[in-house]
């Protein structure tokens, strides 16, 4: 998984579905809450998988929708480490929308950022490990991020 031309960091973990018709609304795309369901144990597991503890969901940020997902698609999510801090991951999911026909192109449908809070054995923040980055040019846009968030919060 890539952004841009900068390799990310970490394990990238991947998840397929179906789109059943559970999944749907009268128009027969999928409900948004469903596709953030999926993003959200997806990032999970690329988050607690970088920390080695278990992690928790502290923010989703830039959640676009870019494409409806319908009834019978397969979907395929990736998700990976983009930047850390203290206790915290920043975490970019990627969802695809992926042919039966193999001769027709992967379509990007949906993607975010979130923010996940590695937890100690006693449910408090702890320590990750820093990004072993060769090239540290990936950690700017993340950066700037994370800033967004900090701006945020403080205007709550």
């Amino acid at each position: 998984m890539t952004q841009g031309d900068v390799a990310l960091d970490g394990p990238v973990i991947r998840t397929a579905h179906i789109v059943l018709p559970s999944h749907a609304n009268a128009m027969g795309t999928v409900f948004g809450g469903v596709v953030m369901g999926w993003m959200d144990i997806c990032a999970a597991i690329a988050a607690q998988r970088y920390a080695g503890t278990e992690a928790v969901t502290a923010s989703v940020d830039d959640l676009h929708f870019l494409r409806p997902l319908k009834v019978g698609d397969t979907v395929s999510l990736e998700a990976c480490v983009t930047a850390v801090g203290r206790t915290s991951m920043e975490v970019r999911v990627e969802v695809n929308r992926v042919p039966i026909d193999r001769n027709l192109p992967v379509e990007r449908t949906t993607e975010a950022y979130f923010t996940f809070v590695a937890m100690g054995p006693d449910h408090r923040p702890t320590k990750v490990e820093p990004l072993s980055r060769k090239d540290k040019e990936g950690a700017t846009p993340a950066e700037e991020r994370r800033a967004r968030r900090l701006e945020r919060r403080k205007k709550r």
